[in-house]
């Protein structure tokens, strides 16, 4: 497994290893082991699958507050998104900012996003499947949202007009959503 760092050092970039032959190929997008050797020592707890007909279809800004807060690791496993991960975290040299990530089955990349930080992606392709493992469990009173569009995030999404949830649609601002997380509390 490749770990590369982003933008943003606590959000990191795995590309599994392909073993490939006549049939296709074989990959390990998770082993516990190994990931807590490479300090990812994760009790992921949920797995959810999502499917988006329509290419443009965009889901989030998502996060879950504390003290139900989600690590989440996504991979593309049908058709192709960008991913995007945000810095929320009070106090942090990062906080607002943002990294956008191509995800697809062909490159096999997965984005680890950790606690702290918004997530979402827009489809670039039609029939797009995205698979993601959670560190907790939804808890409805906890989960919460940021408009896709916060001119303060500035975030380059390739799209002006998106296929939203209502949900999605009347999310507020950041400046609406106080402080959940606080840059250096892991919980």
């Amino acid at each position: 497994m490749q770990i590369e760092p982003t933008a943003l050092p606590e959000v990191l970039i795995l590309t599994p290893r392909r073993f490939g032959d006549a049939r296709g190929w074989f990959m390990e997008t998770w082993n516990a082991a190994r990931m807590a050797e490479a300090g990812l020592d994760l009790p992921f707890v949920q797995d959810n699958h999502s499917f988006s007909a329509a290419k443009g279809t965009l889901r989030g800004l998502h996060y879950q507050s504390p003290p139900r807060a989600q690590d989440k690791l996504v991979r593309c496993s049908r058709g192709a998104i960008l991913d995007v991960a945000v810095d929320i975290r009070a106090g942090s040299p990062t906080y607002g900012g943002h990294v956008a990530v191509e995800l697809t089955p062909d490159n096999g990349r997965q984005l680890f996003v950790p606690k702290g930080f918004l997530h979402g992606f827009v489809t670039l392709t039609d029939d797009t499947e995205v698979q993601y493992k959670c560190t907790d469990l939804y808890a409805p009173d906890h989960d919460g949202a940021v408009r896709w569009d916060d001119p303060a995030l500035g975030i380059d999404w390739g799209i002006a007009s998106p296929v939203l949830s209502d949900k999605d649609a009347r999310a507020p601002l950041l400046s609406a959503i106080g402080q959940p997380f606080r840059y250096g509390v892991t919980k």
